[in-house]
């Protein structure tokens, strides 16, 4: 089989598996409502992923949050060098930038985990519980889905035209692995899309009356 062919397969293959997943909660609201059923049995399989991902999420957030901290003191750091002592270390200015990249991309599914995104309020603070499960479940398929999935598609050739040639610094002295640094424009897609199938998955389960306790404790014997 010729190798592009082979490619064009495994992407088409990937990309397949990956629009599966992203429609279950969406399979699992309808279902549900064309059944008048529970679907508990794809209930808990979407709850526990949600809570895998949740976890990742979690687990990525708090720690690269100690990079607030150091890119701080670098930043201090540098500045007391070049005013004070009259010296200066490109590579440590261009490690406040890529600290900072790395915080802002790698933290943006933990800042969707726990609300702390910017939110254009005009009713959403008010509304029904429900209501806030409705707007937010349609905005993950309408806004973070799509975009997320654009961000991964115009971004790879970009990354991956980087890492072919190994792109670093314009400086000799700078830091050799901007190429690293565009990888993460993939992982950072990749997280804030996790994030939004786990959002999805919750404010569905909100919508069909059901919680994660509720699925849980149905037990393993109901099907689809």
């Amino acid at each position: 089989m010729d190798m592009a062919i082979f490619n064009s397969f495994i992407l088409g293959t990937i990309a397949l598996l990956v629009l599966i997943i992203l429609l279950l909660p969406l399979i699992y609201l309808l279902g549900h409502v064309l059944r008048a059923g529970k679907l508990t049995g794809l209930g808990r399989f979407i709850s526990r992923m949600a809570d895998l991902i949740d976890n990742l999420n979690d687990w990525v957030g708090t720690r690269i949050a100690w990079l607030a901290l150091l890119m701080v003191l670098v930043q201090a750091l540098v500045v007391l060098q070049r005013y004070i002592f009259g010296i200066n270390f490109i590579w440590m200015q261009e490690s406040v930038t890529y600290m900072h990249g790395l915080l802002f991309m790698l933290a943006a599914g933990y800042t969707l985990l726990h609300g702390g995104h910017v939110r254009v309020d005009i009713f959403y603070r008010d509304a029904p519980d429900k209501t806030k499960a409705l707007i937010d479940f349609i905005g993950s398929y309408i806004f973070i889905f799509p975009v997320m999935i654009l961000i991964l598609i115009l971004s790879f050739p970009y990354v991956r035209l980087s890492w072919m040639v190994k792109e670093g610094s314009l400086e000799t002295s700078g830091i050799q692995g901007i190429y690293l640094l565009k990888a993460v424009i993939l992982v950072f897609a990749a997280l804030l899309l996790l994030q939004g199938l786990s959002l999805a998955v919750r404010t569905a389960l909100i919508l069909t009356g059901r919680q994660k306790s509720d699925i849980e404790a149905e037990g393993s014997a109901q099907v689809f």
